[in-house]
């Protein structure tokens, strides 16, 4: 199986120029879809999330050809997961190719807050996005510097070599030539750990282990070798982190490569016929965000099953991490979603109040007041006129008539938080 691996990293490498336009230039992925963007709100009140690391960071699947999709990796999903818990973003640095020297000369950059050259970064980078994370490193040092947690994926590009030569090298050869990669990770992510924290001293940074992606039928007799390796990468990772952690300010690691052990096949496109490759399925970045997502908040949330199983179904609604369970259902009118507006103000404690003369809606919240009119393409906020897009309407709910407000709205006019995610099928609304 020498040949699928040596085809399977080929593949891997000259896919990656593919990537460039399916991530928004400087790197940040936070996603509104079908939300317009929340209104300003103080710098303390959002949970901010910085990724570095490699193309595992990035998102990146093979065969990423068209323009209009957008990677679903593991930090994709780490910011719906943060949406549950309230106003959160994500600034996205995944470089594809990045090794553990590339982290450590980019950390280095962002620590000094001055753009650099991307051969400065790492010499025969495949992203043909690094001019820009070059030129970005003092926007990037700003963002790094306002985070609460910072997630790290690298290495793999580091041990690839590892599986090629598992086969054909004696054990005591293999294992020196391990012995020589972990040591130059241990030096690299050291440094790379020590610039982030002069940019950023209280940040959670988490350090991702690295998974090994070849199947037993994949890597036949090398599979046990190579399982040990992973193994030591672990525990050398755990060295790393338990030598940076400090009070207040802890370095944490993300044990992905357990999630892999044994069902490398599912969770990689190792196995793929025609372009067998090492990056992880969808599958496998949901294990890898429910890695991060449990050392952070305990859990990973998926939303009710049937707004997932059926397309037809009405989207969930969760506001302030609590999934809404109530007859009045959303609505999909002319290509926009609708909410029943009394379910949204009884679960965040807002007033209201109806004025059937003006068919208007008073509502007060946060210090404002907002008037919303039935068939008006303006609200009013604070005695000022707001222009929305889509106007409310009033929809027959049993024997009421109910005030239904687009999903937008309730950031332009009242000034909460709202993503939508369309891979869950769930608005995130947060007050």
């Amino acid at each position: 199986m020498l040949n699928v691996w040596k085809k399977a990293l080929t593949a891997g490498t000259s896919s990656l120029l593919l990537l460039a336009v399916l991530i928004t230039s400087g790197g940040r992925t936070a996603e509104a879809a079908e939300a317009a963007a929340a209104a300003q709100i103080p710098q303390s009140d959002v949970f901010r999330i910085v990724t570095l690391g490699d193309s595992i960071t990035a998102g990146y699947e093979p065969g990423m050809t068209d323009p209009n999709i957008k990677p679903y990796g593991y930090a994709e999903r780490l910011l719906e997961q943060a949406w549950y818990h309230g106003r959160s973003d994500l600034s996205n640095y995944g470089i594809l190719g990045l090794t553990t020297e590339g982290l450590r000369n980019y950390t280095e950059a962002i620590k000094d807050g001055a753009a650099t050259l991307p051969d400065r970064i790492q010499i025969g980078i495949s992203d043909p996005r690094i001019g820009q994370f070059a030129a970005q490193a003092p926007g990037v040092r700003t963002e790094l510097a306002e985070a609460d947690l910072v997630t790290i994926t690298i290495g793999g590009n580091d041990v690839s070599s590892l599986l090629f030569q598992a086969r054909d090298l004696a054990e005591a050869d293999f294992n020196a030539r391990v012995e020589q990669v972990l040591a130059a990770y241990s030096v690299n992510v050291k440094a790379a750990l020590e610039n982030i924290r002069m940019v950023n001293p209280q940040a959670t940074i988490m350090l991702a282990d690295q998974y090994q992606p070849a199947s037993k039928l994949a890597a036949g007799p090398a599979y046990t070798k190579l399982m040990s390796a992973a193994a030591r990468f672990t525990a050398n990772t755990e060295q790393v982190a338990a030598s940076t952690t400090r009070d207040g300010a802890p370095v944490v690691v993300a044990h992905v490569a357990s999630q892999f052990a044994g069902v490398e096949g599912p969770l990689t496109h190792i196995m793929r016929l025609e372009a067998p490759d090492f990056h992880p399925t969808q599958l496998g970045y949901e294990k890898i965000a429910g890695v991060f997502a449990g050392l952070q908040w305990g859990e990973y949330r998926m939303p009710d099953a049937t707004a997932l199983a059926d397309t037809s179904a009405p989207m969930s609604i969760v506001v302030k991490g609590v999934e809404l369970n109530t007859p009045n259902k959303p609505i999909l009118k002319n290509g926009q979603n609708f909410l029943a507006l009394r379910d949204i103000l009884n679960a965040v404690g807002a007033e209201g109040k109806w004025d059937n003369k003006t068919s208007s809606a008073t509502i007060t919240y946060g210090g404002k007041t907002v008037v919303i009119t039935i068939g008006s393409k303006v609200v009013q906020v604070n005695g000022q006129d707001v222009a929305i897009e889509t106007p409310a309407f009033l929809q027959k709910v049993g024997k009421e008539d109910k005030t239904y407000l687009p999903l937008a709205s309730l950031a332009t006019g009242l000034g909460f938080d709202v993503n939508y995610s369309s891979h869950l099928r769930t608005a995130f609304i947060n007050p």
